[in-house]
């Protein structure tokens, strides 16, 4: 039951990190390990969607619900796949300069005992490169302070 928590303040708007990060179909564009993203179903501030994650031979889709509150959350419940659970949630807290600190935690177990002894020896690694890629994007988008870059 790997679980990871952490906290990150960045310059960027909540409204900014919230689309980022609420734009699931657009992962396989940055986030590691992200083969395919697709919208199955949504319904207002919910979201239904699968990802297919990869790394060399092995392939697993799962579809979880995502559940948006503009701008402060984002909360992502599993539906089905290779797990037992996933829970993740995303908060965006609004600094008094306009800026945001980003609340961010996981907790997920495999049905399969190796994969989840595998992922136990990787899992702080794997979280630390997807939540620095989530970072790094608001730079390629944002700038480094913010401000939208012009493609």
């Amino acid at each position: 039951m790997p679980t990871h928590a952490e906290k990150r303040h960045l310059p960027y708007s909540p409204e900014q990190l919230f689309t980022l990060v609420s734009e699931v179909d657009r992962y396989p564009e940055f986030l590691p390990w992200c083969i395919a993203s697709r919208i199955t179903k949504r319904d207002g501030d919910v979201i239904e969607a699968d990802l297919i994650i990869g790394y060399k031979m092995v392939r697993e889709k799962f579809s979880s619900r995502v559940k948006l509150d503009h701008p402060d959350s984002i909360r992502v419940d599993y539906l089905d796949g290779p797990m037992r659970y996933l829970s993740n949630e995303w908060k965006f807290i609004r600094e008094d300069d306009g800026s945001c600190t980003i609340d961010f935690y996981v907790d997920f177990e495999f049905k399969n005992q190796i994969f989840q002894k595998l992922m136990g020896v990787f899992f702080n690694e794997a979280v630390r490169r997807m939540v620095a890629a989530f970072e790094t994007r608001a730079e390629e988008l944002y700038g480094d302070d913010g401000k939208v870059v012009s493609s």
